[in-house]
């Protein structure tokens, strides 16, 4: 028998491919996935039907129910304007989606796995070209707890959970999710912590425990404030912790094309007569930016405050020697 995410979609291309309305008796018969009334009850199937349409619900699909019982989809106010998608567009949309879902910290494969069945007619590979890997720290656990917390912010429904700041400090937090947002292989909550009544950014990797509140499922807790941009409060890694200090990186001209992607349009950028460009930003944790540094080198080089040069040749020291290497051989870096 089909899994239930398979069921939902045979759901949804019943609902969206019917002439008219249709009977829950038709979506049993027609629908693969539901068991048939020897195998479950009338109640038990009327049950997975609510849940089942409630789901499509939540994803955007507009359903609607006449006197007689009937459902049927409402295509106009379900799907935006057709886009036109050659075949070789297609192949690398489902390519990419594929390899997605391969990606065991990608938060969001059911609604990825609807989204692909509407271009099912391209053939899919037996296996994926690539593998995403969007989160390097315990993928798994980011990828169902984000899922958990973007259906809060949906639905706008408080969470609890514990949570180890970058000291670690361990307490209990009671938060309004607002938003979410990835950066650099970590997924970030934002929300207004009650205990406190202020507007927070939380490491999603740093949480255990994460209860959304269960009470009045189906009714918001809170407002989400009008003004509030998600954009507002994305950052740098680096930009999370307790130091407190300004940066200034350059990019060789022939780095300083990156520039702009790299800072995200934060911080202070300025380009010399050479084609040089600085950049001037807050840090919060000084070992994550020379982990920054490096990663994103060669061609970048830190010129303020100096004391961080050396901590970074000390860093390239101690790695020089636990390779075997001579110390006197990182001083070039």
């Amino acid at each position: 028998m089909p899994d239930a995410v398979e069921r939902i979609i045979n759901l949804a291309l019943l609902l969206a491919a019917a002439r008219g309305p249709v009977t829950a008796d038709h979506i049993r018969r027609e629908v693969e996935g539901y068991p048939s009334p020897s195998e479950q009850d009338e109640e038990a199937f009327k049950r997975m039907l609510e849940r089942d349409k409630e789901h499509l619900r939540a994803v955007g699909f507009v359903i609607e129910s006449d006197a007689a019982g009937r459902y049927r989809l409402d295509a106009h106010a379900t799907f935006a304007a057709a886009v036109s998608l050659t075949a070789e567009e297609r192949a690398l949309v489902r390519a990419v989606g594929i390899a997605m879902l391969e990606d065991p910290s990608f938060p969001f494969t059911d609604d990825l796995r609807y989204a692909l069945a509407k271009i099912a007619e391209t053939p899919e590979p037996s296996e994926p070209f690539a593998t995403a890997r969007g989160a390097d720290e315990n993928p798994g656990y980011q990828a169902e707890t984000v899922a958990r917390l973007a259906a809060a912010v949906s639905s706008a429904k408080r969470v609890s959970f514990e949570y180890t700041n970058s000291l670690g400090e361990h307490k209990h937090h009671d938060v309004e999710v607002y938003g979410l947002f990835a950066r650099d292989g970590r997924w970030y909550l934002v929300g207004r912590d009650t205990a406190i009544d202020e507007v927070r950014t939380y490491t999603v990797a740093r949480t255990a425990d994460v209860e959304v509140d269960s009470a009045r499922p189906k009714s918001p807790d809170f407002v989400r404030p009008a003004d509030f941009r998600i954009a507002a409060f994305i950052r740098h890694p680096f930009q999370f912790g307790s130091d407190d200090l300004a940066a200034t990186i350059a990019f060789d001209p022939g780095e300083a094309w990156r520039a702009d992607t790299l800072t995200g349009g934060i911080g202070d950028l300025s380009t010399a007569a050479d084609g040089r460009v600085t950049w001037t930003v807050r840090v919060r944790n000084r070992r994550r930016l020379l982990q920054w540094v490096v990663e994103n080198g060669p061609g970048l080089g830190i010129i303020s405050p100096s004391y961080l040069n050396s901590e970074l040749a000390a860093g390239f020291s101690r790695v020089a020697a636990a390779h075997g290497g001579d110390r006197d051989d990182t001083s070039a870096c």
